[in-house]
This record gives structure tokens, sequence and C-alpha cells, in this order.
């Protein structure tokens, strides 16, 4: 990811993954583990990349690339998340873990 491409996941309401008291969050993203986008999501094609929504928790992000669109989109076809962004140029991959992991605390992508 280039570095205009960083913080290329934006989130439009609440806090991050905090959870109501008593009740589970999201689980922690761990990218050597398999991971596909929610099935309560849906992404919209945008010229900056896609609005991705969230239907069951209402949340609103924003993916700030294409590419990134297309890791999301691709995730389940991969093993592990780190797999998914192995075809990255390594100075790119820790950036899209970091958006990855934003949007596992978002439920916009969930434990595959």
């Amino acid at each position: 990811m280039s570095t205009e491409d960083r913080g290329a996941v934006g989130t439009a309401t609440g806090s991050p993954g905090a959870a109501p008291p008593g009740e589970p969050g999201p689980p922690a993203f761990d990218a050597d583990l398999p991971w596909k986008l929610s099935p309560d999501v849906a992404l919209r094609p945008e010229s900056f990349g896609a609005l991705a929504y969230h239907f069951g928790n209402r949340k609103l992000s924003f993916l700030k690339t294409p590419r990134l669109v297309e890791v999301v989109e691709r995730l389940v076809e991969h093993p592990t998340a780190r797999d998914a962004v192995g075809v990255l140029a390594p100075d790119e991959r820790a950036s899209y873990l970091t958006a990855l992991a934003s949007l596992a605390r978002t439920e916009m992508i969930v434990p595959a």
C-alpha cells in the first residue's frame, strides 16, 4: 500500500468493535486464520474503492482502495488472511493486515 493509501479503512458509525457491557465483542483478528466477508455485509463499488454496510450492526465502513476491495472479496479463497495479502508487494502487506484488523473489529469480515 503506498503512502497515500495508508488508513485504507474508515468507519462512519460508533466506536469500532465496541460491544455493549456483558456482550462479547467481535473475535480478535488473527492473520494466521481464515477470514471471509460477513454474510451480513454488502459492498457497494465506488470510484475510491467501496462502501461496506453491515446490516446487522448498521456500521458503515469505507474501503479506500480498489485493491483492498479485491483482497476482502477474495479472503475466502485463501487459507489465512496473511496468505490473502501475500499477493501484494512486501512493503504493502502490513498496511493491508492493519486494514483487515479494522474490518474485523467492526465485523465486516468474520472467521471463515
